[in-house]
């Protein structure tokens, strides 16, 4: 495990307002009206229980538009529906930000498994990964792989060569001490540069669940076809592998082709739109079931998160942006566009922190990715939400994620935040799977996440001093280094630095 940051002092709070005369105005305004000293988080709790659209806004997105697979006619309905809901709160300059992606849809896809030298075929129910070829037709022998960490490959570069390898999607119970798991387009990845003829990846969930997801480190088209199997197939699966060679044939046909989507944008400017804090939920999903947890659940944090702040009309230093993002499942597509709009304008540089909401229902805490500063100032913050909140925890993490859109602000030496959530293993064991509906989500998973977040947000749109300043790119490539990331990103291919 990478060594952790901490931080040496402790920032304080402060509201940053006191030399301005406007805000003043408007605190004077809302403390009048309550009779008493302005007690934020209190308010956005009070506010939250009795007017929450938060889960109605998941549950109209989930029924009303259901999955919203990025260049699908759901995927505009769903771009469609959050515009929608943005300006019924009150929101400003409510824009789309299209842009062009390469989108995969999956078509066909068949895996059947006959020991050598018989004709008893076994057909196992599977699901493509994503970015897999347009088509193939493969027939070779398995190989187990396990875990398909680069260590389980030494040595065995010449028996993977030819081979279609099973491989974990997680990491196996008894194996995962001492060793960190890497995305499934890395394992693909390491697959691809031993050889492999293809990939049949087993899930970590219980119940004959099997999950789609991208196999591929940029979002292009994978050599090898690649697909998932639910845990007790693969276990029955390496059992029969024990006991004799297994041939395995993988037939699929997918699209991949360019199309038009759309990030929607709204914000909420400050007094002194000096500086932004970029909140973000990426939008899309797969197309399995309704994408309820993964990420309608944050694209509806977002918003009740954002409908909080601006029905309570707080005062705002900071200009705060909402941002729903598309292509991110597939490459996170959207933060990029949104990063290189923001450079094409040379406005880059205004952006001082991005809150990140992906599958962060029911928030115990907040991770504060890694920066200097940033954990001992979410701790602080975060104890008057659990004075006000008492299912929030207020547990810290301080720890750097890959694989969501925070991923492209961190790169930019930008710091992030992220909701540390809590929810039932069941949810979580949906994820990218056919069962990731509504059914999944309790209410108050929406709710907590969305009052911590409205809290915070408010928190680092008028902090004097933010807790972690942007970073330098010798700074950030510094940073990626000693968090022990740089290995993972060369490989999956979003390492900049020499």
């Amino acid at each position: 495990m990478p060594f952790r940051l901490r931080a040496a002092t402790l920032i304080l709070f402060g509201l940053g307002v006191s030399s301005v005369a406007v805000a003043q105005l408007a605190i004077k305004k809302l403390t009048a009206s309550s009779g008493k000293k302005l007690d934020v988080m209190a308010q956005i709790v009070a506010e939250n229980k009795a007017n929450s659209q938060g889960f109605l806004f998941l549950r109209d997105l989930t029924q009303n538009v259901g999955h919203r697979l990025s260049g699908s006619a759901n995927g505009a309905k769903g771009e469609d529906f959050v515009l929608q809901r943005a300006r019924t709160i009150g929101l400003i300059d409510n824009k789309y930000q299209p842009f062009a992606m390469p989108v995969w849809t999956r078509q066909y896809v068949e895996l059947e498994v006959v020991p050598e030298n018989s004709d008893h075929f076994v057909k196992y129910k599977t699901v493509a990964l994503s970015h897999s070829p347009l088509d193939a037709n493969v027939e070779a022998f398995l190989f187990d792989i396990g875990n398909g960490l680069e260590a389980d490959y030494l040595g065995k570069k010449d028996s993977v060569a030819g081979k279609i390898v099973v491989v974990n999607i997680g990491l196996e119970p008894g194996d995962a001490e001492g060793k960190k798991n890497i995305h499934r387009s890395e394992k693909a990845a390491l697959a691809i540069a031993n050889g492999a003829a293809g990939a049949v990846f087993v899930n970590g969930a219980a119940g004959g669940v099997i999950l789609t997801g991208t196999a591929s480190v940029d979002g292009g088209l994978i050599p090898i076809p690649a697909l998932c199997i639910g845990l007790e197939a693969g276990r029955e699966l390496r059992k029969w592998l024990k006991e004799n060679p297994l041939k395995a044939t993988i037939r699929m046909e997918n699209t991949f082709e360019e199309k038009t989507v759309r990030n929607v944008v709204t914000s909420m400017k400050g007094y002194e739109d000096k500086e932004v804090i970029v909140v973000g939920a990426h939008l899309d999903s797969w197309d399995l079931a309704t994408g309820a947890v993964d990420n309608g659940l944050g694209s509806a944090i977002l918003f009740e998160a954002a409908r909080i702040l601006k029905k309570m009309n707080l005062p705002v230093k900071r200009t705060v942006e909402f941002a729903w993002f598309m292509g991110e499942e597939q490459g996170l597509f959207g933060s990029k566009h949104y990063i290189n709009l923001k450079k094409k304008k040379r406005q880059l540089s205004k952006v001082k922190y991005m809150l990140n909401f992906d599958m962060a229902g029911n928030a115990k805490g907040w991770n504060a990715g890694g920066f200097l500063g940033a954990e001992a100032w979410l701790a602080e913050n975060g104890a008057a939400t659990a004075a006000a909140d008492t299912g929030f925890k207020n547990l810290t993490e301080n720890e750097p994620e890959l694989h969501s859109d925070h991923q492209n602000f961190m790169i930019e030496g930008i710091p992030v935040v992220q909701a540390v959530a809590n929810m039932p293993d069941k949810v979580y064991a949906c994820y990218h799977a056919d069962c990731d509906n509504i059914g999944l989500v309790e209410p108050e998973y929406v709710d907590r996440t969305a009052r911590a977040a409205a809290y915070i947000i408010y928190q680092l749109a008028n902090a004097e001093a933010l807790p972690s300043p942007v970073m330098t790119q010798e700074q950030t490539k510094q940073f990626l280094i000693a968090k022990g990331l740089k290995k993972q990103m060369v490989l999956g291919k979003v390492w900049r630095w020499k």
